[in-house]
């Protein structure tokens, strides 16, 4: 099979870091190649390079044949190679058809924009993905999960020879994985090669023909998918064996330190009611716009909620902000790291720092030195690997930029702390240590409410699971009783369990 792609000897320097080391792997015209490595291993430079956001120090690659030079993403598309990102490249204020079509518009004719065409076009393009939106809608108003499947579905619209996906799972439910994952297979029936970049090694496993393994900038080698396993794919990645990734503590769960009763917000969700123990994980589970990340964002203060109340250890509390929440022992880690829970142009300190500048500033003075004590100290404890503290969140690999976040949150000493998918777009070692960490706080007393759209994380780290769709709860599940049939079952069913 002739190769549609070919990377040889590819080498990129950052400041302060060798991202890639002579880098090379080919991929063949209607080949599924995926691309897997812990984070900083140089997946995401390799592909940034491939579309022109970066340029190579040395090195060479070739494209259908003939050697390539892109020096912006705008040529690397004239190629015919669509790049879905991990951070979604979205117009927030912009409609779904609008983004999907954002400077290639239908037009009627040389001067006048068709916008029924564009909506219709969208609309059968989100249909393909299997998405139930109008085009007309505001990218703002969707979820994550959404705006990956737009993005998707941006990348079909165009005449594409390859696709490349970073992380396109990452924070979409089990039916909308696997519509992806039929649509990755059309493609290869079609000709149209793909590039798929995942830490969700069973899906590396259903989908790929071939897996390329890269450890600290260079390929280490080449599977076989066909006969291959998690377990070898892992070793090769980390040079290492890990196990127990669910590093699950029991705890003795103490009284009911939290209690929402009858929370409603609009459309969103309706008579959410809930209680949670001292020192418990309680897991939230359900499908792609069940309510869940909305109701912990009703909870903090970040959307106003129509009705509902709040209690923490008995008492009813008001919560209007985020600043009332933080200001009673509650911590938030946002599903999207990025966008909600970093300023990735400011330094790994400051980010550590930022729910928690009361406690480094005394009569309007800024503490410094205390500032710099608390992020050495999670640093240290969260085995964060930056350059120094001073390092632009930026350039830190997507675990440790939600370490980063952790740490902000851990600095506040929340009694209560919410975690939305805590793990997402983060590699397998990465995650067993946030799994470890989340397991010791309730150990020392702290409770957690986690959302979380991979159902073995829910399965290996909830003491209690409660079950939403479409805005409503539909049951709970206690730990002991959970299983990924019984969890599905209750989040696709309209009838309350």
């Amino acid at each position: 099979m002739q190769d549609l792609l070919s990377i040889v000897d590819v080498d990129k320097t950052f400041p302060g870091v060798h991202a890639l080391k002579k880098a090379s792997l080919s991929i063949r015209k209607g080949e599924v190649m995926a691309l897997v490595g812990e984070n900083g291993a140089g997946k995401s430079t390799l592909m940034n390079i491939l579309s022109g956001i970066h340029q190579k120090d040395s090195g060479s690659i070739h494209f259908d044949e003939r050697e390539m030079n892109v020096t912006c993403p705008m040529d690397s598309q004239k190629l015919g190679i669509s790049i879905i990102h991990q951070e979604l490249n979205l117009i927030p204020h912009f409609s779904i058809a609008e983004n999907i079509f954002v400077g290639r518009e239908k037009s009627k004719s040389r001067f006048f924009y068709d916008k029924q065409k564009t909506i219709e076009e969208a609309g059968k393009l989100l249909a393909r993905v299997g998405l139930d939106a109008d085009p007309r809608t505001v990218v703002k108003d969707l979820s994550i999960a959404q705006r990956q499947m737009v993005e998707v579905s941006k990348a079909l619209a165009f005449n594409t020879k390859l696709i490349v996906m970073d992380e396109p799972t990452s924070s979409i439910s089990d039916t909308e994985i696997d519509r992806l994952l039929g649509i990755i297979r059309e493609l290869k029936a079609n000709g149209v090669s793909v590039i798929f970049i995942s830490h969700k090694l069973d899906e590396v496993l259903a989908i790929a023909d071939r897996i390329t393994v890269l450890r600290d900038g260079e390929v280490v080698g080449v599977l076989e998918a066909e006969g291959c396993t998690e377990d070898a794919i892992i070793q090769m990645m980390i040079g290492r064996e890990i196990t127990n990734i669910f590093p699950k503590l029991e705890t003795q769960l103490g009284d009911t330190v939290f209690e929402v009763r009858n929370l409603s917000q609009g459309k969103r969700f309706a008579d959410i009611n809930f209680s949670l123990r001292k020192g418990e994980i309680l897991g939230f589970a359900g499908l792609v716009g069940a309510g869940r990340s909305e109701v912990l964002q009703a909870v903090f203060g970040i959307d106003p909620s129509d009705s509902g109340e709040v209690f923490i250890e008995g008492k009813q509390v008001s919560i209007k902000t985020p600043r009332d929440a933080i200001g009673l022992g509650i911590g938030f880690v946002p599903e999207d790291r990025k966008l909600k829970g970093l300023l990735l142009g400011m330094a790994v300190k400051d980010n550590i720092s930022l729910a928690s500048l009361e406690t480094v500033s005394k009569y309007g003075i800024f503490n410094f030195g205390k500032e710099r004590g608390i992020a050495e100290s999670f640093v240290g404890k969260l085995s964060i690997k930056t350059s120094d503290i001073n390092q632009q969140t930026l350039h830190l690999s997507g675990g440790n930029q939600q370490k980063v976040v952790l740490s902000k949150w851990l600095a506040i000493k929340p009694k209560i702390l919410f975690v939305d998918e805590p793990t997402r777009g983060v590699d397998v070692g990465a995650k067993k240590e946030i799994h470890a960490l989340l397991s010791q706080l309730t150990q020392e007393g702290v409770s957690i409410i986690m959302v979380s759209s991979e159902l073995p994380e829910i399965l290996g780290m909830s003491d209690r699971i409660i079950v939403m769709h479409e805005g409503a709860i539909k049951g709970e599940i206690l730990r002991k009783d959970a299983t990924q049939h019984n969890i599905l079952t209750m989040a696709l069913s309209k009838e309350s369990a």
